[in-house]
């Protein structure tokens, strides 16, 4: 018996935990990375590639199963279902992989899981694949784009069709990492300078000032320009929050939902020392988040909390310069990079999120003090959960205005609803993940 390759076996064991037993890919592939940091670098780059592009196709993958299986996909052993989809991404997605080599592999993965009376099935299905997959394509774009058509549907409703595509072919697009520079720390050209020492290709957009887009490192935590505290990883989107808080020196600030603490740090370095960042989050596991961060970052202006934002704090009312609401939401912004998003959601889901969300801004507005600032995000694209909820927020606390975000995030992004205080980024259209911002200003007494 041929024994799989260990990239393939490591791959196989990522999936077996996020498809069939629920895990989060993200936080799946984290963990096993972080385990085999011995492995090579082109073989980690292959576990990746394998778990993160078979869950991403996952719907294409599964209606191609079903066309060449005899057995339905769903009532497949779960071992032989898992090596059948990542053996069809390898098989459609991955052109320098022999098609034979894919099929060899996947015969070795099944004896090797003790389902060797399989490996006929899973051969011959394989095989068929492989004799009609020049003439296999999909108009749909639930299955050209491996979206649940009710999202496809939902955002059809709400963008012109070329967005909708355009988003759609963005989540499966290449997903640089973005980080923030803390530029008290240290300015960005000493960071570049740090990062091209150690052979990473750090490209800057001139829309999101302070944030840079790397490439070709080996291990993030093992940067120089990461230990140092200098960066710290952030979409580019998210960056603009604080951005849209433009806080004065001196700034009381409340982030009631902060983990793992990229805004909180980015506020406390925006204010340069002075005044307060309160980092506030539900769990003790979530405070050590942020704390750690902190600790990298040595910032001494901001401070830890675990603290439900449902529940009222009288200590914080009419106090805050400035409240950061990053609520709970979909994610679907960020679809790519946690695919998984697109198949564990509902519309079920959006309403109990919608409500959620209504729950916490009503707490939050408590603590905004009279001329201070309350900046709502998610890292969605949904209408209920972004522009439902700032048309909600100004009828029911007429002592919040829009703030104007014109100057506050450049020109680059210019666009309607700037002057209103929001701005919805869509991947596809914009260089960054889907996120929605909306600034309220409350009037002075």
């Amino acid at each position: 018996m041929t024994k799989p390759t260990q990239s393939r076996e490591l791959a196989y064991e990522i999936l077996m935990e996020i498809l069939e037993k629920g895990g989060y890919s993200h936080v799946v592939l984290r963990q096993a990375l972080e385990k085999y940091q011995y492995l090579e670098k082109q073989d980690r780059a292959l576990i990746t590639r394998l778990a993160e592009g078979t869950v991403e196709y996952l719907l294409t993958i599964d209606e191609i199963i079903s066309r060449f299986s005899r057995v339905p996909v769903k009532k497949l052993k779960p071992a032989i279902r898992t090596i059948l989809r990542m053996s069809v991404y390898q098989i459609f997605w991955m052109d320098r992989i022999p098609d034979r080599a894919v099929c060899s592999e996947a015969v070795s993965l099944a004896e090797s899981r003790r389902f060797g009376s399989l490996k006929g099935y899973v051969n011959g299905v394989l095989r068929s694949v492989i004799r009609e997959k020049d003439g296999i394509s999909f108009d749909d774009w639930s299955l050209k784009y491996s979206m649940p058509r009710w999202l496809v549907d939902m955002w059809r409703e709400q963008y012109p069709e070329h967005i909708v595509e355009g988003m759609l072919q963005a989540f499966l697009g290449e997903m640089p990492t973005a980080v923030r520079c803390n530029q008290n720390l240290a300015d960005i050209s000493a960071v570049k300078e740090s990062l091209a020492r150690q052979g990473v290709q750090a490209g800057e957009n001139t829309a999101f000032p302070g944030t840079l887009m790397l490439s070709g490192y080996d291990y993030l935590e093992g940067l120089e320009a990461f230990q140092n505290g200098w960066i710290q990883v952030q979409d580019p989107s998210s960056s603009l929050v604080c951005r849209a808080a433009a806080p004065e020196p001196g700034s009381q600030v409340l982030d009631i939902c902060a983990a793992p603490g990229g805004k909180s740090l980015h506020m406390a370095d925006m204010l340069g020392g002075t005044g307060m960042v309160t980092a506030r989050d539900l769990t003790e596991q979530k405070a050590l988040m942020i704390r750690e961060n902190i600790r990298r970052t040595g910032f001494s202006n901001i401070q830890v909390q675990v603290w439900d934002a449902l529940r009222f704090d009288p200590q914080w009312e009419g106090k805050a310069d400035i409240v950061l609401a990053d609520l709970p939401c979909s994610g679907f912004g960020i679809i790519g990079k946690k695919p998984d998003i697109k198949y564990q959601a509902s519309p079920e889901k959006i309403r109990e999120l919608a409500v959620l969300q209504r729950q916490i801004l009503s707490v939050a507005v408590r603590y905004v003090k009279p001329g201070g600032r309350l900046v709502y995000s998610t890292c969605t694209v949904s209408r209920q959960e972004n522009e439902d909820q700032r048309e909600w927020f100004l009828r029911s606390f007429p002592e919040f205005v829009p703030g104007d975000l014109r100057k506050r995030l450049g020109s680059g992004l210019a666009r309607p609803g700037l002057e209103e205080g929001y701005i919805q980024l869509l991947p596809g259209q914009d260089p960054c993940d889907g996120f929605f911002i909306a600034l309220f200003e409350k009037k002075k007494i």
